[in-house]
């Protein structure tokens, strides 16, 4: 079952960076955002009434559900959307790929757990890969402050992707699903962002294209209510350090994307990175019993 959670967050995660290029231009990126993740709430609200399951957090977890409403459905895609105006939607994603390493530190500064050897190793060999494959994307860019702006959004996103990471496990501990929790972070997230773009007179308008409009409804379905639940979810299950190493994991498939629809050529360095991706997310996906049976037999 956490393969499989682990697959489905890659593949619909790994796509959801061209949905995200496919918004910019008509609607302000709040806008956007906000609309993403009230179509995302109201659809796991009405799984929630449909399927009878508690609708009513407990009144302990609204301070989590705050917090995470701000930080991981709010800030978080707000630094994400307006990296993308500066950065290649490939740096952006190997920026996001560090979640594994930022998520491992919080365990170790805020909950007191240690840093696994192979987790961090792992992560090590992922973004060695990722960098093989996008560092030629930030040749001729590091005097360009519209770039140095965007990594700067782009890790601050990361951070607060993983802040979020950190209170879903803290409620999931508490003994409330992802699933009730993220209809309410949803909520508040988006209601943040909608309403801080209606107070800073943003049109509500609604780009009437085939394009948008399926990368809405991609982006708010799958790639919100689906792909969330499964996330968060695999966090409660395998901890959020080993289940953020899946972030790794996104560049690959976005260049497999990109590949088809932009043209992307591969080269030698290219296939070298997908192999330490590969390697380095194996590693840190194992169980240490099976590394310690490994090393016994080499």
């Amino acid at each position: 079952m956490n393969t499989f959670l682990y697959l489905l967050t890659v593949v619909i995660w790994g796509t959801t960076w061209i949905a995200i290029k496919f918004q910019l231009g008509v609607v302000p990126a709040p806008v956007s955002i906000a609309y993403r993740f009230w179509i995302a709430a109201a659809v796991l609200l009405l799984f929630l009434l449909g399927t009878r399951r508690p609708v009513w957090p407990p009144r302990q977890a609204w301070r989590y559900l705050l917090a995470q409403g701000v930080a991981l459905f709010c800030c978080n895609f707000l630094c994400f959307y307006y990296a993308s105006a500066w950065v290649p939607s490939g740096l952006v994603a190997v920026v996001f790929s560090t979640a594994p390493i930022w998520n491992a530190v919080s365990l170790r500064l805020f909950m007191q757990r240690p840093i696994r050897r192979q987790v961090l190793v792992g992560s090590l060999l992922g973004l060695s890969g990722i960098a093989l494959l996008f560092l030629p994307q930030m040749q001729g860019h590091w005097s360009d402050h519209g770039m140095l702006l965007g990594l700067a959004l782009s890790l601050l996103g990361t951070v607060c992707f993983s802040t979020g990471n950190l209170l879903s496990s803290r409620m999931q501990a508490l003994g409330m699903h992802p699933l009730l929790t993220n209809t309410w972070a949803m909520l508040i997230g988006s209601t943040i962002v909608g309403g801080g773009a209606l107070l800073l007179g943003m049109p509500f308008t609604i780009d009437p294209s085939p394009r948008y409009l399926g990368a809405l409804a991609y982006l708010a379905v799958p790639g919100s209510v689906i792909a969330f639940t499964a996330y968060l979810v695999l966090v409660g299950r395998i901890g959020p350090d080993r289940a953020a190493y899946s972030t790794v994991l996104f560049p690959v498939v976005a260049l497999s994307v990109s590949t088809v629809l932009e043209g992307y050529h591969w080269t030698l360095p290219a296939v070298g990175g997908v192999a330490l991706v590969l390697g380095g997310n194996l590693l840190a996906f194992m169980k240490p019993a099976a590394i310690g049976m490994a090393r016994a037999a080499g």
